[in-house]
């Protein structure tokens, strides 16, 4: 007897429809799985076998045929475990076929029967949406997860007994529901804050105007200073993420399996910040069947890079893509994904090998081609691609000891959102660009018109600093975000001033 069950399986960080057909004929007992299942699915056998045994349900001894249609795309992973055990059980009339082509199944099985989580919940009620498919069945460790996506009703089991019982209509089950005012009135409960940091206000100043225009930004200084400190309190000053932001963040850690079970949604823009011996592949996503990396997992978040010229030159060279396009595309011989990569990018290194180069109170015994050698391990067009470059100072004992505390994040932030407001409505008719940092030379030359005197100070600034045709729009972003921090419809001599001061590197201090 033929029986038909829905399942799905992701695919990047979108997921598609599987139907998974069981054949159940009178011959010699065996199990095959076909439609280019891998390892991890082929493995289900014997699981499901144990599972429905150790249920007290009946195993067929038959010779059992599954296939996972469409049968052309590769299977992976262990969720389809529960939609083979429902299709073996359906196909020898154990479970009712009434409304099996209305529900999705979801889950792996423990030999004893009992369910666990899976990977891509929530990317899997996406597309059962799209599809018109109304109910979900997976387990209860993942349900919470998927039943963020409304007009769906998603129904979480701790085991295959039950989900039986509530199929044949023997038990009843509530579906599990999520509380989205709930989840997002624990937005940005931060355990740091900017009021922290003692000293560095021109650092503060230069990671607010990054926060408000989305600018990349890369902080020089000697061990010590505070980079690391203050990069990590860089989220806290961001915009809180809006629904659709924490819907496509929560995908994508979702898909790689790295989402906290105890969170049903991301709600906090996410802080990364992989050691110096990461791999491309880690960094970038990949993989024989590809899956994201440090920079997909910090989309709409920050990614920090600490010691950036300890990064391995293949590693930081592969950013120059999703710094540009916000997307990372992974080619195959039999695939090609996109993983989305919209981050800030905030880096840190020390001025020279020893790094105190530009510390006033401890000598630098690092000569100048030590100098030359470890600022070129940094390329030019990733400097370029770096619309802030600040010089972090080491504290003084005065501002150490000081008990006066800093401005908090929580005011920093209403201004950052004012302007991100204003670059909103700015952009309002441009869907691919949500801050100044996303414009090209286009828009650059719409919105950031400079008067006479604006003109020749940057004229000189790029004549005395010679600065290449990118960093030139780097200043002109730049300083249209300090404009609006501002609320100045028009871009001012002091706002140029201030955004060619962001461009450290390109000084004559640093080009021995």
């Amino acid at each position: 007897m033929l029986s038909k069950v829905l399942s799905s399986a992701t695919f990047g960080i979108d997921a598609y429809i599987v139907e998974v057909e069981t054949h159940c004929e009178k011959q010699i007992p065996g199990f095959t799985i076909v439609g280019l299942p891998d390892n991890a699915v082929k493995e289900s056998r014997e699981r499901v076998t144990a599972a429905i045994k150790n249920s007290e349900l009946e195993f067929p001894l038959k010779k059992i045929t599954v296939n996972l249609a469409p049968a052309d795309i590769k299977k992976e992973g262990s969720s389809f475990d529960l939609p083979l055990a429902i299709g073996i059980l359906s196909s020898i009339g154990k479970v009712k076929e009434d409304n099996l082509n209305e529900i999705v199944f979801l889950g792996e099985l423990s030999l004893d029967g009992s369910l666990r989580g899976i990977k891509g919940a929530l990317s899997i009620a996406v597309e059962c949406r799209k599809n018109g498919i109304k109910k979900i069945i997976l387990p209860k460790e993942s349900s919470n997860e998927a039943s963020i996506v409304d007009g769906i009703e998603v129904y979480g089991f701790e085991n295959l007994n039950d989900v039986v019982d509530f199929i044949n209509g023997e038990k009843h089950f509530k579906p599990v529901t999520s509380d989205l005012n709930l989840i997002f009135s624990e937005v940005n409960q931060y355990h740091l804050d900017f009021s922290d940091v003692k000293g560095q206000e021109n650092v503060k100043r230069a990671l607010e105007i990054a926060a408000a225009g989305g600018h990349n930004i890369i902080m020089i200084g000697p061990p010590g200073s505070g980079k690391t400190m203050l990069a990590k309190r860089l989220p806290t000053i961001l915009p809180p993420l809006s629904f659709n932001e924490a819907l496509e963040t929560t995908k994508i850690h979702s898909v790689a399996g790295i989402l906290s079970k105890s969170k049903a949604l991301i709600t906090e823009r996410p802080f990364r910040s992989p050691h110096h011996t990461v791999s491309d592949a880690a960094l970038i996503g990949g993989g024989s069947f590809p899956r994201p990396g440090e920079v997909s997992f910090a989309h709409h978040g920050v990614l920090f890079l600490d010691e950036l010229p300890e990064f391995k030159k293949n590693v930081l060279e592969v950013m120059r893509q999703p710094l540009e396009d916000s997307k990372v595309s992974i080619s195959r011989s039999k695939m090609s994904l996109e993983f989305p990569a919209n981050f800030m990018l905030a880096a840190a290194m020390n001025p020279c090998p020893c790094g105190f180069y530009t510390d006033p109170n401890k000598e630098c015994t690092c000569n100048t081609a030590m100098i030359q050698r470890y600022m070129s391990k940094i390329s030019g067009p990733l400097l370029d691609r770096i619309d802030i470059q600040i010089e972090v100072a080491a504290v003084k004992y005065s501002e150490l000891s000081s008990k006066e505390k800093g401005e908090k994040s929580v005011d920093v932030r209403r201004r950052v959102i004012k302007a991100r407001q204003i670059q909103t409505e700015r952009f309002s008719d441009n869907i691919f660009i949500n801050n100044n940092a996303d414009m090209g030379s286009k828009e650059v030359r719409q919105y950031c018109k400079l008067d006479n005197a604006g003109s020749e100070l940057l004229k000189m600034a790029m004549t005395k600093l010679g600065l290449s045709a990118r960093a030139y729009d780097r200043i002109l972003k730049v300083s249209r975000t300090i404009a609006d921090l501002e609320n100045s419809e028009r871009i001012l001599p002091q706002h140029v001033s201030e955004a060619i001061q962001y461009r450290s590197l390109d000084r004559e201090l640093w080009n021995h």
